[in-house]
């Protein structure tokens, strides 16, 4: 069957979304006509006579209109997303027969053996062991920064159990092949009942072998840090190959790259690289699959539903990754923290699927190796220019040429010379003066490198490809409590903006060398965590206005007063209708404006004010891997549906201050209006404090109501309402007089 690649019959369809397309492209015209009739207005202002302007200061107008235009601007970019949508069918049937399938290398990144516990890293390793897929072609790679010899040991004895646990799913047709997953009973048992005896006796042996593996392994987890780690430290490379003499098991490799502490180290992105090169060595996959350390394999298929996009002959030779979404198993009902992340893997990923293709997003990816090298390369190439871009490893550069089969069966000697080179590649001065993380690998100028690593590619002409079958392919462990998913906010936007203030911002970078739609896309991405600007605008300005009753909006009886109400409740409603029609309910709706509205007044500043410190040398670059580890506490908060408010001070303070600041505006408006009787003039006001109360209301009931250990506590309310009263009078002072 070799010759199905070339049979007529495609591998992958894909089915333009054709009413849903012309249902955005129609909002898209009407909104932004009254984007149009709301800059009239505000334009118009500045030439009205000086004596009716004189009733509203300019101070305050002028920073309502720029963050109605930011505003506008953002949500303008963001329609690229909507242009086109797609949807794909696979034909995994068609693929050719096993042995003309290619090799796959599977990488895993982890860095903290305390916050990544080396039981769920193992669990993830053994479950992409057991892909569905010839398995002398995996091999599966774990990056170690923490340098940890628990995760080694823990690579050796999930190797040992895998020797029993690979076999039993294959004999038994086993879907769930996650261990800790199949015997926790997460998953049904797959009719294992009616299979008889023979293997529930053998299913019984196999789940004492994986407690005995699990107490080993948490064992080891635990006296790590008194087994001489360095997680912290520096230390030499470390490479071992495990299982290289089992014909019938993929491989493992434990890669701990060298780390110095004057050395940088670029994180993930110089994790990713580093395994480049050492796999090339030892298996120089041309397929390459990432996965982030707790995100297992849900579903053994991944691995041929990738390869029918990337050997498909209308796709094959400019496709450049298969993204699948990520799933995560602990999201609760009432998803309070968004961590289902639902818009970015429909609205965005989806949406860009069809144009050139979706975002790399850091894990479940199935990746081209020759992509990743930046420049073809020809058997007539140079050696010093291939030198200077790839280093000074000749055994390296050869495996650049397709034709470079590396063998690490030919014995102890030939394994030790391949060591050898591999710990040459691992060492932390083989990037210097090369272009490894400038042009060649996962690029090193942004903690997001995944995202900045896929632009270059579609600017290079590469494509991807969004694959979304039925069941998750992948699943994860998502932020389950306020703190984690701040601090994981901030990160995202403080990489994103590194993206838009640096040589490769989407205005400068990518106009003449991606689509227009996909640089738009690309824009949107990396100034999204300036809504930060608009959103603290609006939660400030009027207010502060309504509490001196000064309006800001047109009177109720002007037409111009249907138009802000009508972007307002439009852009609400299109929100709550995508919801909805991916699934969701409203309260998925509430929880995602809420999320959103916290963000960008703490992640989103914080993480824009990161990256500008960065680009002006103030401060250095850092990152902490998200925290794997669950807090029963937190946990039982987050399945209750309430906020866990144990979060830094300085975060704590500015959310509690906005909310107090809109209750006192709020109060104010509604006895003007009372007392005055100009509602036709603050009642757009006051409507804009009450949503924000309305969408604040955790922040009131932790105040106020809870008194529970994730309440707020009275000191942070306190000094907030001091601080609100002394922002309202001094607001008063600055902005109006």
């Amino acid at each position: 069957m070799k010759e199905a690649m070339d049979n007529s019959l495609p591998l992958q369809l894909s089915h333009v979304r054709k009413s849903l397309s012309i249902i955005n492209r129609t909002y898209t015209l009407i909104h932004s006509t009254s984007l149009m009739a709301l800059l009239y207005y505000r334009v118009s202002f500045l030439f009205q006579n000086p004596e009716t302007r004189s009733q509203t200061p300019t101070f305050p107008w002028l920073l309502v209109f720029s963050g109605e235009l930011i505003l506008s601007f953002i949500w303008l970019l963001e329609q690229a997303y909507r242009w086109r949508y797609v949807t794909r069918t696979l034909f995994p049937e068609r693929l050719p027969d096993d042995k003309h399938l290619p090799a796959i290398d599977v990488f895993i990144c982890t860095a903290d053996p305390k916050r990544e516990p080396t039981f769920g890293v193992m669990n993830t390793v053994i479950s992409a062991m057991a892909l569905d897929y010839p398995p002398e072609k995996l091999h599966v790679y774990v990056s170690d920064d923490g340098g940890s010899s628990a995760t080694l040991y823990g690579m050796k004895e999930a190797w040992a159990f895998a020797r029993l646990w690979l076999p039993f799913c294959c004999t038994h047709g086993i879907k769930t092949r996650c261990p800790d997953v199949y015997f926790s009973g997460a998953e049904d048992d797959e009719d294992g009942e009616l299979r008889g005896n023979e293997f529930l006796e053998e299913r019984q042996k196999i789940r004492i072998e994986f407690e005995l593996f699990r107490e080993r392994v948490m064992r080891a987890n635990e006296n790590c840090g008194a087994w001489g780690d360095s997680i912290n430290g520096g230390h030499a490379p470390i490479i071992e190959v495990i299982g290289e003499e089992e014909a019938e098991m993929p491989i493992l490799v434990y890669v701990s790259r060298e780390k110095r502490p004057s050395h940088p180290h670029h994180f993930k992105a110089g994790a990713l690289n580093v395994l480049l090169r050492v796999s090339s060595m030892i298996s120089n996959s041309p397929y390459i699959l990432v996965l982030d350390c707790d995100m297992y394999c849900n579903d053994p298929s991944s691995a041929r539903q990738a390869m029918c996009c990337h050997l498909d002959p209308k796709l094959s030779l400019s496709l450049a990754f298969v993204q699948f979404p990520q799933k995560f198993h602990n999201i609760s009902s009432n998803d309070i923290y968004d961590s289902l992340i639902r818009s970015a893997f429909t609205t965005v990923w989806e949406g860009m699927d069809g144009l050139d293709g979706p975002v790399l997003s850091g894990t479940g990816f199935y990746m081209k190796r020759v992509a990743l090298y930046g420049t073809s390369i020809q058997d007539d190439t140079n050696i010093t220019e291939l030198r200077q871009s790839f280093g000074y490893s000749d055994e390296f550069i050869k495996s650049l040429s397709q034709k470079y089969k590396p063998n690490i069966s030919n014995g102890r000697d030939s394994l030790a010379a391949i060591l050898r080179e591999a710990q040459l590649l691992a060492s932390c001065q083989f990037e210097n003066q090369t272009k490894w993380g400038e042009e060649v690998g996962f690029l090193c100028h942004s903690v997001c490198e995944d995202v900045l690593t896929g632009y270059n590619l579609h600017c290079k002409g590469w494509t991807s490809v969004l694959c979304l079958p039925s069941k998750p392919q992948f699943l994860g462990s998502s932020i389950t409590n306020l703190n984690d998913l701040l601090v994981q906010s901030t990160r995202w936007a403080s990489g994103l903006v590194d993206i838009g203030i640096s040589k490769f911002c989407p205005f400068l970078y990518g106009p003449l060398k991606a689509s227009f739609l996909q640089n738009i896309c690309y824009a949107e991405l990396s100034f999204y965590p300036f809504y930060f600007l608009p959103v603290w605008c609006f939660a400030t300005i009027p207010q502060l206005c309504l509490f001196n009753g000064i309006p800001l909006y047109p009177e109720v009886s002007s037409s111009f007063f249907v138009v802000f109400a009508f972007i307002f409740l439009s852009a609400l409603s299109k929100h709550l209708w995508e919801v909805m029609s991916t699934g969701g309910s409203i309260r998925t709706w509430s929880n995602e404006q809420r999320i959103w509205m916290i963000k960008s007044v703490t992640s989103y500043l914080y993480g824009s004010l990161d990256a500008i410190m960065k680009r002006f040398g103030m401060r250095n670059a850092s990152f902490s891997p998200t925290n794997k580890v669950s807090d029963s506490d937190r946990v039982k908060l987050y399945q209750m549906g309430k906020f866990d408010f144990r979060i830094s001070k300085a975060v704590l303070t500015s959310m509690v201050t906005l909310v107090v600041l809109n209750m006192a505006a709020f109060i104010a408006g509604v006895a003007r209006v009372i007392v005055f009787g100009n509602w036709e003039k603050l009642l757009m006001q006051v409507l804009l404090s009450l949503y924000i109360l309305i969408m604040g209301s955790p922040v009131l009931e932790g105040m106020i109501v809870r008194k529970d250990r994730g309440r707020i506590p009275y000191s942070i309310t306190l000094f907030s309402v001091v601080l609100a009263m002394v922002i309202l009078t001094l607001g008063s002072v600055v902005l109006l007089y």
